[in-house]
């Protein structure tokens, strides 16, 4: 399945030309990206030779490690129920603010994820690839900062400060409805780890990447998107420029964006937390036979981290607070972190920053996600319109001890499972990432 749009203000001629353009852009990148990944691979088993005629990627090597997102969903596609992911299981908190007087635009993003993951890398890329073989123009995204992981040439969080002004994110929404896996096909498809890196490379704008990485949907990885262009905010502008924030949610088979600026502008915050924002995802992928089993917890206004982000996001006023709510758990003795149908009813799941190794190994829970598992916020990351120019940002590593216990490997019910490289205690604070160049 391929679609392509083009312009009818335009003359046919251009259009048609312009159409062949784009598909020649896009197919060159991903050739581009697989013999990057080809690099990797040949440079880890010290046989450095530049690759001639047909790639030669080892389908078990670091092709896996791009994978681990689509993987997720492939299991479930081609029924390997038994590996299939928890009931309710996250994968990220994030949050844009707008700041009073919209003095700044702070964009947020806390990977969630097993504890073992936890080796991490943050990359910056300067690459002067041209938008088409032996053309001088070089592609909008070519500079790239992000959080990414050892073995790994994307995010997989995702959270990229592009030299296009972009600054693109994702929280993973899933897919429970397995009608639709019928849509995951070895035809016709490019997997989503490969999309994100051809739509962060050549997009100029929010609309740009939707249609770029619209094309060819895997049904694999399926997250919400949002895309800030912080070439459309002027800080202290009374009003804010369309195309300023996009959203975009994939499942199999669908994929729904729209340009959220207005509502943003509204609202004065976007908060996604796994759960998806357009009705006729949410209802397509299942989440209404979700909420029928087992209530509001899945529901898309009434999830605890969309009632935290309510009720606390009108307090960040700097980078601080912003950091301060995105590490947020005070699980024991925040009301909203309270699990009804659990014992006990407080639950390190239901936070901002989730601590689930906190919850005890002999409670009760209605689904997987509530239940002590190694998995929680392993990290966070921010950056600001002053810190985007030189893809700048505030991170830090590891699960939030702000307000509860520091994790530590020795002393947690964990100890045994393998996390080789990894400090025993994890109590790291924030940090200012700047480039040397």
């Amino acid at each position: 399945v391929k679609i392509v749009v083009t312009n009818g203000e335009y003359d046919d001629t251009l259009q048609a030309y312009g159409a062949g353009l784009v598909e020649a852009a896009v197919t060159s990148q991903v050739h581009l990206s697989l013999l990057q990944l080809q690099g990797l691979e040949d440079g880890y088993n010290g046989q450095v030779a530049f690759p001639e005629g047909r790639l030669s990627l080892n389908p078990l090597g670091f092709l896996l490690f791009q994978m681990g997102g689509d993987l997720e969903d492939l299991e479930a596609a081609l029924n390997k129920s038994s590996q299939s992911r928890t009931v309710g299981s996250g994968s990220c908190s994030a949050l844009i603010k707008l700041l009073p007087g919209n003095k700044d635009l702070l964009v947020s993003h806390d990977t969630w994820n097993t504890y073992q993951s936890m080796l991490r890398i943050m990359k910056k890329y300067n690459f002067s690839f041209r938008l088409f073989p032996k053309d001088k123009a070089v592609i909008p995204g070519g500079t790239q900062a992000f959080s990414s992981y050892p073995g790994s040439i994307f995010s997989g969080d995702d959270f990229y400060i592009l030299s296009s002004g972009l600054v693109t994110m994702e929280t993973t929404i899933g897919n429970s409805n397995p009608d639709l896996w019928k849509f995951v096909r070895p035809c016709g498809a490019v997997m989503e780890w490969l999309r994100n890196i051809v739509a962060n490379r050549l997009a100029r704008s929010g609309k740009e990447w939707a249609d770029i990485f619209s094309q060819y949907n895997s049904g694999t990885y399926n997250n919400q998107w949002m895309i800030v262009d912080y070439k459309n905010f002027i800080p202290g502008a009374p009003a804010i420029n369309q195309g300023l924030f996009t959203v975009l949610e994939q499942i199999p088979g669908m994929i729904r964006t729209a340009d959220k600026t207005k509502e943003l502008y509204e609202t004065r915050y976007w908060a996604s937390y796994n759960i998806p924002y357009f009705e006729e995802v949410f209802n397509a992928s299942g989440g209404q036979d979700l909420v029928k089993k087992y209530g509001s917890w899945f529901s898309f206004s009434d999830n605890p981290r969309a009632q935290i982000f309510r009720r606390n996001q009108s307090l960040v006023t700097d980078l601080e607070s912003m950091v301060r709510l995105m590490r947020f758990n005070n699980f024991k003795n925040d009301p909203l972190s309270e699990c009804e149908a659990c014992d006990p009813v407080q639950n390190g799941e239901n936070a901002i920053s989730a601590r689930s190794d906190l919850n005890p190994s002999n409670g009760t829970y209605p689904f997987g996600a509530l239940k002590q598992r190694p998995h929680g916020g392993t990290d966070m990351k921010m950056t600001s319109y002053g810190f985007f120019k030189k893809y700048e940002l505030l991170a830090v590593s590891g699960p939030t001890w702000d307000q509860v216990p520091v994790f530590e490997w020795s002393t947690s019910p964990y100890s045994s499972l393998m996390h080789l490289g990894h400090p025993d205690r994890w109590d790291f604070p924030t940090v200012h990432v700047r480039w040397s160049e």
